[in-house]
């Protein structure tokens, strides 16, 4: 694997590098667009499965954008997003998440800063039984589920601290009957809310009241660009078929799509087929997940990446992401940051706001420090993955938790990170995946078990690594 993956990694490199966007240069003017294909005067890598295609051909697809993305990708952007914000982002609708007047007068009076982006796990049923899934979900009912007045009342509590994205998720989000009503309320107190789904329920009733809800985006899961993998992987037959039409379904009532890909070894391989796919697909943005190791991906250890393949993998994201029309982000994976600050410098540029946009001012694990995850029964958690209960919802208000909890006090500490993330001049703006230090040692604060790189203060001087952490400070990063 380790020979494939570098060579997708060279030819990634070298397609920006055709694209002007190594060392700092400007983006060329203008990609043409993509009806059913890609920008022009960018090559293809990878290939497009000929079933795919087919269905694409006939409308089962998603086909894609005449004359380009909406929103306008004017020649792409220097760091590879589009030129300017997408239509369905929170920014292209004029939100800061997490800036509004509540979360400014939280972090005022708290010293904290409030939460940006919450996903919650509205309800744990679901469809499938994909082989990876953090909370093992299965198709019934589970006991102790919050309630729809539950809910509103949290919602209550959240917005008298923030206005964030809140990603309803499951599960299956969509098997939850009262879903609308949490949307409309959620919206109605400030929030801006978005769908996490595995797209393979969404029928043109459900799509049609995504667009009359105010649901701009959602996030559909893809693994594999072919058919067998996928339901393999997915654990029901038909579930790639039916997840590319639940996508044709939304875009066609204006709903825009993100994929997410969770990366094995089964598929690292696939990651460029898996981007053409989403290109090809119609999609705004294009996430691949590193599989972190809990509920039911924990018989998943085997075919986990190296840390080696981490490193490779996330190398070549940098480089994609650069020609790339859409809006492309690694996740669960705050080595990515590194990398980008490495390479950046290696190209004589620096990761900034005008290069990258927000994606600049970010950290890699935001679990406890601007993003969290409530489960289908209330627990507060730093995200998904990391298998802690840090307090309930049903008794005791979000907002304390947030505000209170020692391990949202630890996460947002970065002194506190132990071994080579705490010695590491890059913890600002890497810091590590707790959830895996979590589930690997016991102890949320040991480093990063799957990061390939030894920080220059286990290499050489004191004196090189505050210099380091300087210059990385220096780039603005917030969390």
């Amino acid at each position: 694997m380790a020979g494939a993956l570098h060579d997708m990694m060279e030819a990634a490199r070298d397609e920006a590098e055709r694209a002007g966007k190594l060392g700092g240069e400007s983006a060329p003017a203008g990609h043409g667009g993509h009806p059913g294909g890609h920008p022009a005067g960018i090559p293809k890598v990878g290939k497009m499965p000929d079933f795919v295609k087919k269905m694409l051909e006939k409308g089962e697809g998603a086909g894609g954008h005449p004359g380009g993305h909406p929103g306008g990708h004017p020649g792409g952007h220097p760091g590879g997003h589009p030129g300017g914000a997408h239509k369905h982002s929170a920014a292209g609708r004029g939100m800061r998440p997490g800036g509004g007047e509540a979360a400014q007068a939280y972090e005022a009076r708290t010293g904290i800063k409030a939460p940006r982006i919450i996903a919650w796990e509205i309800t744990r049923s679901c469809n499938l039984s994909c082989a990876h899934c953090r909370a093992a979900a299965e198709f019934g009912s589970y006991p102790g589920e919050l309630s729809l007045d539950e809910i509103k009342a949290v919602i209550d509590d959240i917005a008298s601290i923030t206005n964030p994205i809140l990603i309803v998720t499951g599960g299956e989000p969509f098997m939850r009957p009262d879903i609308w009503d949490i949307i409309d309320y959620a919206r109605e107190k400030g929030c801006m809310p978005v769908v996490g789904t595995n797209g393979t329920i969404i029928t043109e009733d459900i799509a049609q009241k995504m667009a009359e809800h105010g649901i701009t985006r959602m996030s559909v899961s893809l693994d594999f660009p072919d058919a067998e993998r996928h339901d393999g992987f997915r654990g029901l037959e038909g579930s790639f078929d039916e997840a590319i039409r639940g996508i044709k379904l939304a875009q066609e009532h204006g709903v825009g799509v993100q994929i997410n890909t969770t990366v094995t070894k089964q598929n690292a391989e696939t990651l460029q087929d898996m981007h053409d796919l989403a290109l090809d697909l119609g999609a705004e943005a294009f996430h691949p997940f590193l599989l972190v190791p809990t509920g039911r991906g924990e018989n998943l250890r085997d075919i986990e990446l190296s840390p080696e393949e981490y490193e490779e993998v996330l190398t070549w994201a940098y480089y994609k992401q650069k020609a790339s029309p859409m809006h492309f982000k690694p996740t669960d994976s705050p080595q990515y940051y590194r990398i980008a600050h490495q390479k950046a410098r290696e190209e004589g540029s620096k990761v900034s706001a005008e290069q990258y946009g927000m994606e600049a001012m970010t950290r890699g694990c935001l679990g406890g420090i601007t993003f969290c995850f409530i489960s289908h029964v209330g627990d507060v958690q730093p995200c998904g993955y990391f298998d802690m209960q840090l307090g309930n919802v049903k008794e005791r208000p979000f907002s304390e938790i947030w505000t209170d909890s020692p391990v949202f006090a630890d996460l947002r500490d970065y002194s506190k990170l132990k071994g080579k993330c705490g010695a590491c001049e890059y913890k600002g703006v890497c810091g590590g995946c707790r959830a895996r230090a979590l589930s690997a040692t016991g102890d949320y604060m040991e480093e990063e078990p799957y990061c390939a790189y030894v920080p220059r203060a286990l290499r050489a001087g004191q004196g090189e690594v505050m210099e380091a952490a300087e210059m990385t400070e220096a780039e603005g990063v917030e969390s």
